[in-house]
C-alpha cells in the first residue's frame, strides 16, 4: 500500500492476477499507467472476482463485499454434503468426540476409508472415527 497525503492506493497481486483499489482514481490510474510501461497488462475494468471471490460493491453507501459462495459450495459438493441441510451453531452438543470413538472393527475401518476425512480434518486424521466424520460434516454445514 502507498500513501499519498491523504489517500492510498493498493495493489494486489497474486500469480498473473492484478488488483488495484485505493480512495483515489487519479492515483489509482497513475500507477496502472507507470505498470503498463513495464508490464504487458490488459485492463478489465472494474473488478468482479478475484481470486474465486466475488466482488461487489455499492459506491452510494461505500461499501465493498467479498464473497466465497461459489467457493463454499465446491467444499460441501467435495464432501458430499452439497444439498444438506444448513446448521447455525459451530458444533452441537451431541458431538462429542474421544479417542475412545476410533475405529474398532474392520466394518468400521472401511467405512471411514471411503470418506474424504483427511483432506478435511488435520488434528484427528491419523485417528479417524465416524463421530469426527460427522462432526466435520456438522462444521462445514
Amino acid at each position: 500500500m502507498k500513501k499519498i497525503s491523504n489517500s492510498y492506493v493498493m495493489l494486489l497481486l497474486y500469480v498473473d492476477d492484478v488488483l488495484t483499489a485505493g480512495s483515489n482514481l487519479k492515483e489509482i490510474n497513475k500507477l496502472k499507467k507507470e505498470l503498463s510501461k513495464e508490464f504487458e497488462m490488459k485492463d478489465l475494468g472494474p473488478a468482479k472476482q478475484i481470486i474465486g471471490m466475488i466482488i461487489s460493491r455499492d459506491r452510494f453507501k461505500g461499501t465493498l463485499r467479498l464473497s466465497q459462495e461459489h467457493y463454499v459450495h465446491k467444499i460441501l459438493d467435495h464432501f458430499r454434503i452439497g444439498n444438506a441441510t444448513s446448521r447455525t451453531t459451530p458444533l452441537e452438543n451431541h458431538l462429542k468426540l474421544s479417542k475412545e470413538q476410533s475405529p474398532m472393527t474392520t466394518e468400521e475401518w472401511d467405512y471411514m476409508s471411503k470418506v474424504p476425512y483427511a483432506s478435511a480434518v488435520a488434528k484427528f486424521m491419523d485417528n479417524p472415527s465416524k463421530a469426527r466424520w460427522e462432526a466435520m460434516k456438522w462444521l462445514l454445514r
